[in-house]
């Protein structure tokens, strides 16, 4: 269960070049990742042209930003270079970390149910345990939502 104060689930991911990205490589860093649902669709590229846009505003709160998606790095390279993006993706094809986060399953879409992403965030502190989670997560003023609420969590 994904729940303040809890263990976040360890993951090792493949970012958009490819390289493996793992919770315990982030150690002793805030970590921000946002799940979004697809690469290049209007509400995911609002998200992370915001993210990318306040990118600058991140790493003086010991941060770093992530998105997660199942698309392929291929997906994830295309997609930052149409959009000159600034934050990290990862790939995550078999759905196993939006899993463990809580960010794969059950949602309406347009009235009717069915099994996706749900967009959402957590921001995990330097210990590995959730600091922060927004369950369902708006696209556009997101990343000012994120950015506000660590500072806050910083003290």
């Amino acid at each position: 269960m994904i729940e303040v104060g809890s263990k976040a689930p360890a993951f090792a991911l493949p970012d958009q070049d490819g390289k493996t990205v793992s919770l315990a490589d982030l150690a002793g860093r805030w970590v921000v990742i946002y799940f979004y649902p697809a690469d290049d669709t209007p509400g995911c590229t609002t998200e992370a042209c915001e993210f990318t846009a306040s990118i600058t505003d991140f790493p003086g709160l010991n941060a770093v930003v992530y998105g997660c998606s199942p698309d392929s790095p291929e997906s994830h390279r295309s997609f930052i270079a149409k959009h000159d993006l600034a934050v990290g993706l990862l790939a995550d094809e078999d759905h196993t970390m939006m899993v463990a986060y809580e960010a794969w399953g059950e949602k309406v879409l347009y009235g009717r149910k069915m099994i996706g992403v749900t967009r959402s965030t957590v921001i995990i502190d330097p210990e590995g345990r959730i600091a922060y989670r927004w369950k369902r997560a708006n696209a556009a003023g997101h990343a000012a939502s994120v950015h506000k609420r660590l500072t806050a969590l910083q003290g």
